[in-house]
């Protein structure tokens, strides 16, 4: 007797989303070595520094935040967007938010887990780094709350354990599906400690579901509040066009733009390289155009307010970090960073024609790269030219900065790569579910169906 049509589909979305596991290949080899030997060369460079001091790297009197704070922020706001797509999208009820959401939640914890590292390697001597802790038994008796990097490794340790625990919950079904269909002996091992004895009983899904969607709601604020404090990094000081109430904000907004626009890479990437173009459809990439577009619009506005008030203010020491980004020696990489971030990627994103695939992914590397511009537009302009004109400085990153800052973003891409070979990049029981609910059914029948699937 034939088994029934839904037994059939879900058995093949079961298939086609374990599939991307299973592939190899000298691709896939030769990328991951080729990241690998950046990823290590910038540890070395990080050595290279810990061994000679600070002292090799661009940063001096009165650049003491360069590349390092840069990219920290920018990982940072990289990180927001599992928050806002997984979190806002399941809490709207958006069913076209199933592909997407394990790929970007999976970002959120790698891109935090690289862009912690940033103020450790900032420090100089990452072997007392245990003084950012606000704990007694981290042997920091008098832990200073006046200080950002205080504020940035209790909000960040929050933000990552939160992010860790909305990344594994959901994937517990489908690791429990996994390790009833392994059969390399150290992948079964691995999937049975994770999956917690997951059996799919109603109780266990009753339990499941109430606790994504309370973390659901928890993680938006978390998130919210760890770009806020990271805008009062550079808000609280005074150094010229640092001290702003709308910092907070504009750095939240910050964090989606870049967000959205590194979550439409990724997917770009993993619908190519997998073969998942039945998964990640052009609706898909047009709805994120569309949130992309938007974010684009609210970034111009905080962008034109920020120069504005300081054009305003007429004040001697603002005019001079002005017009050093506008029309100074930093004015090449200032313009780039708004052709990348507007000029160019809204009127691809603003029309349906061009808000294709392949139009939104070439707006969003391009807002990817000017979002890091904007970081460094932030941090090097203010610092060069700070509050004394005899105290004015210069600057200029060395191969170490570069080589580590290189080796973040390799370690991120081989970081994923990896995740997306260990576990399923797109949630199996999510699409499935979606099925169900597509023709008329309850979530429960999908539920139901995992539950009883024999092992294989």
């Amino acid at each position: 007797m034939a088994k029934p049509v839904e037994d059939s589909i879900d058995t093949r979305i079961t298939r086609d989303l374990m599939r991307p596991m299973l592939m190899t290949g000298w691709r896939f080899h030769v990328t991951a070595g080729i990241l690998t030997l950046i990823a290590l060369f910038g540890f070395a460079a990080w050595g290279y520094q810990i061994k000679e001091g600070m002292w090799v790297i661009g940063k001096n009197r009165p650049v003491m935040w360069a590349l390092y704070i840069t990219t920290f922020v920018f990982w940072l706001g990289i990180s927001m967007a599992g928050t806002l797509i997984s979190g806002i999208l399941r809490n709207t009820g958006a069913e076209w938010r199933r592909p997407i959401t394990r790929c970007a939640e999976a970002i959120t914890v790698l891109a935090l887990s690289v862009g912690g590292l940033f103020p450790i390697i900032h420090l100089g001597r990452p072997e007392v780094f245990y003084w950012l802790s606000p704990y007694p038994n981290t042997m920091q008796l008098w832990p200073n709350f006046r200080s950002p990097l205080l504020w940035d490794f209790m909000a960040i340790n929050t933000y990552l354990v939160g992010s860790l625990i909305y990344l594994y919950l959901p994937m517990i079904p489908d690791i429990a599906i996994m390790r009833d269909r392994v059969e390399v002996p150290w992948r079964r091992r691995l999937y049975t400690i994770l999956a917690l004895g997951w059996r799919g009983t109603l109780l266990q899904w009753d339990r499941l579901e109430r606790a994504v969607s309370m973390l659901a709601v928890m993680i938006i604020p978390v998130a919210a509040f760890v770009h806020t404090i990271v805008g009062w990094d550079f808000g609280m000081t005074l150094t010229p066009m640092w001290k702003s109430t709308m910092f907070g904000p504009y750095f939240v907004v910050g964090a989606i733009f870049s967000g959205i626009a590194s979550l439409i890479v990724a997917m770009v990437i993993i619908r190519k390289m997998y073969h998942l173009e039945e998964y990640l459809r052009p609706i898909h990439f047009d709805h994120l155009g569309v949130l992309l577009a938007t974010m684009c619009g609210i970034w111009l506005y905080f962008q034109f307010a920020e120069n504005l008030t300081a054009w305003y203010g007429n004040t001697p020491e603002e005019m001079a970090v002005l017009w050093y980004k506008l029309k100074g020696p930093f004015a090449p990489l200032y313009w780039a960073m708004v052709f990348c971030c507007f000029i160019i990627p809204m009127p691809i994103l603003a029309h349906r024609r061009t808000r294709t695939i392949g139009g939104t992914c070439f707006a969003s590397i391009l807002i990817v790269i000017g979002m890091w511009l904007e970081r460094l537009s932030i941090v090097v302009p203010s610092l060069v030219r700070p509050r004394f004109p005899n105290a004015w400085g210069s600057y200029t990153p060395t191969w170490v900065e570069i080589a580590i800052v290189a080796g973040s973003f390799a370690g991120f891409i081989l970081l994923y790569l990896i995740f997306s070979k260990v576990f399923p990049i797109i949630s199996i029981w999510e699409m499935r579910e979606g099925y169900h609910l597509e023709r008329g059914g309850h979530a429960v029948e999908s539920h139901l169906e995992i539950a009883k699937e024999p092992a294989r």
